[in-house]
């Protein structure tokens, strides 16, 4: 077996991995009567076959820890929190990949979210918690700096797709290294996993040679609510 034919097995078995790891994890998300979540309306974006240039947002993937939505407090006690993301676990130091090309809005470490990253690609806005490093302001700029992964962003820097923007670190209110990824669709918050399992299904449809994707085969939920605070990450 060729190089080649290695990494493509390998490559197809990752990917079947991270596949199985949203069907499951989907079909455990809270459902609204049991977590008491708000009353929501639902719209589709259709987006044809753009997932396809999409990045997955980790490396070093170990598996999804907690989903989207309302859940106990994760770090103990009764009550019930909206989780404004998707939890995925990788080991400390793992390199953190942009998922859509765009723009740095904010660079931070002073809340829950610990130092985070939080980039506008049209009217997308993606968030990557808990990563190593700090915020550091050089020149009148503000910048995300990880010395020791390589790491220096500023706000207002564009960003291209699967770039390293930062490591899996513990930063902020967690309880193990892992990256909170949380997505916005024109202002309302969008469940990843099934951002990510659009992105995986594409993935395979192109594979078994499929080169047109329509607009019934990708659809992502949005859901607009009156809820805008993300109490837990």
């Amino acid at each position: 077996m060729s190089m080649r034919q290695k990494k493509a097995l390998v490559y197809g078995a990752t990917l079947l991995t991270i596949g199985l790891s949203l069907v499951s994890l989907i079909t455990i998300l809270p459902k609204p009567e049991v977590a008491g979540a708000r009353e929501v309306k639902s719209n589709k974006a259709n987006s044809s076959n753009a997932w396809l240039a999409a990045s997955f947002p980790v490396e070093n993937f170990q598996g999804y820890t907690s989903a989207f939505g309302y859940r106990r407090s994760a770090t103990g006690g009764s009550n019930w929190e909206f989780h404004g993301g998707l939890d995925i676990a990788a080991p400390q130091g793992s390199y953190i990949r942009n998922w859509w090309a765009g723009r740095v809005l904010k660079v931070g470490d002073r809340n829950a979210c610990g130092t985070h990253i939080i980039i506008k690609s049209g009217t997308w806005e993606h968030t990557y918690c808990h990563m190593e490093g700090n915020v550091e302001v050089i020149s009148g700029r503000r910048y995300l700096v990880d010395r020791a992964g390589g790491i220096q962003i500023a706000e207002g820097q564009n960003i291209p797709t699967g770039y390293r923007i930062g490591r899996v670190g513990m930063t902020g209110r967690t309880t193990g290294p892992h990256l909170h990824w949380g997505l916005k669709y024109d202002t309302n918050y969008v469940d990843p996993a099934m951002v990510l399992r659009e992105m995986f299904s594409q993935q395979q449809i192109a594979r078994r040679g499929g080169s047109t994707i329509n607009a019934q085969q990708s659809q992502v939920v949005i859901q607009e609510s009156a809820t805008t605070g993300d109490s837990g990450y």
